[in-house]
């Protein structure tokens, strides 16, 4: 019998050179898909074990940081945190507001966990740019007019506010239209617009009124700023006015472009 031509062969050769047969999918079988589930559920029981029901993650410890007159104890009796608890359970925005609530001296605190076993807070205070006397203590108010703490000794270097603010003619108007709690904030502005060389040598910072105040420096030297608006200006002004008049005695910011300066 003859065997293939040389056509029929050929025809064969294109056959099996052509492109492979694609396989059809096969579901995965229900054992595999059975397999699976137990696995993701034991997974994610074991996760929830280790966070909630675990010792390895329980609070142990609180540290704190960041404090100057505040002690890391206060801190810490202050915060509350559940020594003992699951970790991931701790409510740190709680833990936040107790400390902003108890201790006014904090001025941002931030609440992080540290796993496996602790609890970090690290807090900034509010520093005191003036000094109020009330009775034989003083109160200390921030650069934000904030009065956050009253204690019974000066802090060095803070000059106290002198609030007296006139009763008649022009600047009772100016009384009249700006509350006292807002001449506490234009005398915190002034204060943090000093110089560094002329803050330190401030003792009080008097207000009188909106468009009056003024400040006592050390050695009996004076200062009328006036109001609290132009604040970088008038800073610029007074230092060159006590470089080029070093003996002089009263100084006069109050139109920063037309600065003066008197006595010796």
């Amino acid at each position: 019998m003859a065997g293939p031509t040389t056509a029929e062969r050929g025809a064969r050769q294109q056959e099996s050179s052509g492109p492979p047969r694609a396989r059809r999918f096969r579901p995965p079988r229900l054992r595999t898909i059975i397999i699976l589930a137990v696995a993701l559920v034991l997974v994610a029981g074991g996760t929830v074990w280790v966070l909630y029901g675990s010792a390895w993650t329980r609070l142990e410890d609180v540290s704190v940081s960041g404090t100057r007159v505040l002690t890391p104890e206060q801190v810490r009796e202050a915060a509350d945190v559940p020594v003992g608890d699951p970790l991931v359970s701790v409510d740190t925005e709680a833990v936040e507001a107790r400390l902003r609530r108890k201790l006014p001296r904090i001025d941002e605190v931030d609440v992080e966990r540290s796993w496996p076993h602790g609890i970090g807070l690290k807090v900034t205070e509010r520093t005191p740019v003036l000094i109020v006397q009330k009775g034989g203590k003083f109160v200390e108010v921030d650069d934000e007019g904030v009065r956050f703490a009253t204690v019974s000794k000066a802090p060095k270097g803070v000059p106290a506010l002198e609030l007296e603010p006139a009763r008649s003619g022009s600047a009772a108007a100016s009384l009249r239209r700006f509350d006292e709690d807002r001449l506490v904030r234009e005398a915190v502005r002034v204060a943090g617009r000093l110089p560094d060389e002329v803050a330190r040598d401030a003792r009080l910072v008097k207000v009188r009124s909106y468009d009056d105040i003024s400040l006592e420096l050390s050695g009996g030297r004076t200062v009328s700023w006036g109001s609290g608006e132009q604040g970088v200006d008038k800073a610029r002004a007074l230092t060159a006015l006590m470089k080029a008049t070093p003996d002089a005695r009263h100084f006069d910011v109050s139109v920063p472009t037309a600065p003066a300066s008197s006595g010796s």
